[in-house]
């Protein structure tokens, strides 16, 4: 970690990484975090490549990552850590939800994004579905997202192929999955059991090597499952 940097020792519940090249703008989120019991802020970086550090030490459930630092930039950054570490869950910091750094650091594989403008309650919710393996982030700001960024050229026949092995339920499920359907939702839609769409998904993960679904979201749209202006409204937050 890079001086200034600090750790907390002997935390309890959900640990937090917190990264970012202004120390107010730190200091500001660990205070937001620390407001929650179960969630303890065991480190802080001041940029990416100490942010890699922080993470090898501490071993955190997630981190906080701004995009545009020095030495490393958050998109490097998360790509490091999810490489080696994946139980990792990286959420994104950001000023403007429609980023092209954002769809990147979503590639890159961060669970999520926020606003840095949004409130405790949207940050520690965020942090705890991200821990749990979740999705955190706003349905509705990924779908914008993606229809910015993701189908602006030809889909890449390798995910192409890819997603031509998928069986037509299991494209039933990613479908319902890209328009933010909670499991239950899933369920509804395709009329069957909420352990059969949770079987369907856990295959979808495994079968299109996604982390989470997020990433089942941009495999969707890059692969060209989905289109933009064909989903409906969704849901806020997309979750198990």
């Amino acid at each position: 970690m890079t001086a200034g940097d600090s750790a907390t020792t002997a935390p309890t519940g959900r640990r937090v990484v917190i990264v970012d090249d202004q120390q107010l703008v730190r200091a500001g989120l660990r205070a937001l975090v620390e407001g929650a019991a179960d969630l303890t802020v065991v480190a802080e970086a001041g940029d990416g490549a100490a942010a890699v550090q922080a993470v090898r030490a501490t071993r955190p459930d997630v981190v906080l990552m701004d995009i545009r630092m020095p030495v490393m930039d958050g998109i490097e950054a998360t790509r490091t850590i999810v490489g080696e570490r994946p139980e990792v869950a990286v959420i994104v910091l950001t000023t403007f939800d429609l980023d092209e750094y954002v769809f990147a650091s979503i590639r890159a594989g961060a669970s999520g994004f926020l606003l840095k403008d949004g409130d405790a309650g949207q940050l520690r919710q965020a942090i705890r579905a991200a821990a749990d393996g979740d999705a955190a982030m706003s349905a509705s700001s990924l779908r914008r997202l993606m229809d910015e960024f993701a189908a602006t050229a030809e889909p890449p026949p390798g995910l192409v192929a890819l997603a031509g092995t998928l069986t037509a339920r299991e494209r039933e499920v990613l479908e319902a999955v890209a328009a933010g359907l909670t499991n239950r939702e899933v369920a509804a839609r395709l009329t069957i059991g909420e352990a059969t769409a949770k079987t369907h998904l856990s295959n979808l993960l495994l079968k299109l090597g996604c982390r989470d679904r997020a990433q089942l979201v941009v495999l969707a749209y890059e692969a060209g499952v989905v289109r933009p202006g064909r989903l409906g409204d969704l849901p806020r937050q997309i979750s198990q």
